[in-house]
Formats: C-alpha cells, sequence, structure tokens
C-alpha cells in the first residue's frame, strides 16, 4: 500500500485568521505541521493543500511539497480530493493544519486498520477520545460518535448521543477526532457526490460518507491533540514548544 498525509490549509479560518502563517518558534504553524508529518517517517510522500498563495510560498521556500487548490471547498475532504485524483496513492491520511505536535501513535493506528483489512471492507479510519464532563458531553461544538460491536460509526451528532434515558445503565460518550484516513476510492466518491441532507443538517462531513453507505471504523485514543483555533491556543502552543 502507498500512504501519503495531505494537510488541507485554509488561510481565512472563521475563528482565528491567518492561524496557520502565525509564528510558532520562529517558523509557521502550517510549516511546523508539516515538518512533524514528515518526522513520523510513516507516509511515502506529504503535501500541503491550499488555497493560499501566501501559504503556498511558505511552504515551497522550505523545500516542501504543495498543491494549490483550483475549485473552491466547503470542507477538507473536497479539497483533498481534488488534489490526490491524479496521484498515486491507496490510502489517504488527512493531518490538520492546525495541529502541529502530530500524535503518531494515534496515526500508526489508523494505518494499522487498512493493513489488517485484507478483504478490503473498511473505507475510512478515524479516531475518537472517550469524554466524561458534562460539559463537554453537551458542547455542539464537540462532536459524538457512537458505534457498534465492531467499532463501525452507527452515525455521528453535535446532539448528546446516546440519549442517557435510563440511569441505571452505564453509558460511555466519544467525541470524535477529525483525523481521517481513507482509501482513495471514498475520497473521490465523497467528492462527486453532493452535500448530503443529513450532512447538511449537523455540518459534519463524515455524515456524507455514511449516507453513501461507506464503513468507517473508530479507533480510540487517549491522547488529546495540541490544536491550535484561537490566539489562547496559540500561546498555549508556544509554552508547550519550549517543554519539547
Amino acid at each position: 500500500m502507498k500512504i501519503i498525509a495531505m494537510i488541507p490549509a485554509r488561510y481565512s479560518a472563521s475563528r482565528f485568521p491567518g492561524k496557520l502563517m502565525k509564528d510558532l518558534g520562529g517558523k509557521s504553524v502550517i510549516l511546523r505541521t508539516y515538518e512533524a508529518a514528515l518526522e513520523t517517517k510513516l507516509f511515502e510522500a506529504v503535501y500541503v493543500v491550499t488555497d493560499s498563495e501566501i501559504i503556498q510560498e511558505n511552504i515551497s521556500n522550505a523545500g516542501g511539497d504543495v498543491i494549490m487548490s483550483v475549485a473552491e471547498h466547503q470542507c477538507g475532504s473536497d479539497r483533498i480530493a481534488e488534489a490526490v485524483a491524479d496521484l498515486d496513492a491507496d490510502i489517504v491520511i488527512n493531518v490538520q493544519g492546525d495541529e502541529p505536535f502530530i500524535d503518531k501513535v494515534s496515526l500508526s493506528k489508523l494505518i494499522a486498520v487498512f493493513k489488517k483489512d485484507a478483504d478490503k471492507e473498511i473505507d475510512l479510519a478515524s479516531l475518537k477520545v472517550q469524554i466524561t464532563a458534562k460539559e463537554e458531553i453537551e458542547n455542539p461544538n464537540n462532536v459524538k460518535v457512537i458505534t457498534d460491536i465492531n467499532n463501525l460509526a452507527i452515525y455521528f451528532s453535535r446532539s448528546v448521543i446516546p440519549y442517557h434515558r435510563d440511569q441505571d445503565v452505564a453509558v460511555k460518550y466519544y467525541k470524535h477526532k477529525g483525523v481521517y484516513a481513507f482509501r482513495k476510492q471514498a475520497l473521490l466518491d465523497f467528492y462527486k457526490t453532493p452535500m448530503t441532507p443529513l450532512e447538511a443538517s449537523e455540518k459534519i462531513e463524515a455524515i456524507r460518507y455514511q449516507e453513501l453507505g461507506k464503513k468507517i471504523k473508530m479507533v480510540e485514543t487517549t491522547i488529546e491533540s495540541v490544536g491550535i483555533d484561537t490566539p489562547e491556543d496559540l500561546e498555549k502552543a508556544k509554552k508547550y514548544l519550549n517543554l519539547l
């Protein structure tokens, strides 16, 4: 299997515009993410996919591989699918551009899903982490996921799932982490399909894969990522970098 990493990178993030080009210890956030992906040695190639000439120049000047998006895209899967269409790859890993401290252990677990899937039944693999705090469980910014006994995703929602009607039954809640590993064909099928009704309602791209009948294997992790969504997160990342 040829495994590659794609890092979708938009400049105009709504909550923190230009965050990928913010300075993090002398390098941009996106460059640190790109270099961290290379350093895992899990991939035959790593690409940044962007619609921004500023990001393109930053990665290119550092000797990195970058692909410019041609079309406008509503989500990371669309951006990656356009870029990967003509590339030689079997498995594509979506690495978040705002997570410069990559969790190699969890990425290895995602790749292992496909290495064990001899019959090629799994279309995607993604990560989940258990949450216990009431405010986290009820926060609509946290996408929750429920799975079957084989850890295949049943549904994703911003609502609380499952609903805990019987308080005598022990229930675990899991947050979906937006790190995906795709078979290339699953990505291309997603790209050529318009946004589906449930996806449009929840604003969760994983649901489109489910509405297309794709099987998503969820892998549990206990490692919380260090993502950069706000200026406060950037300051935390700078302190974290100094501890490494």
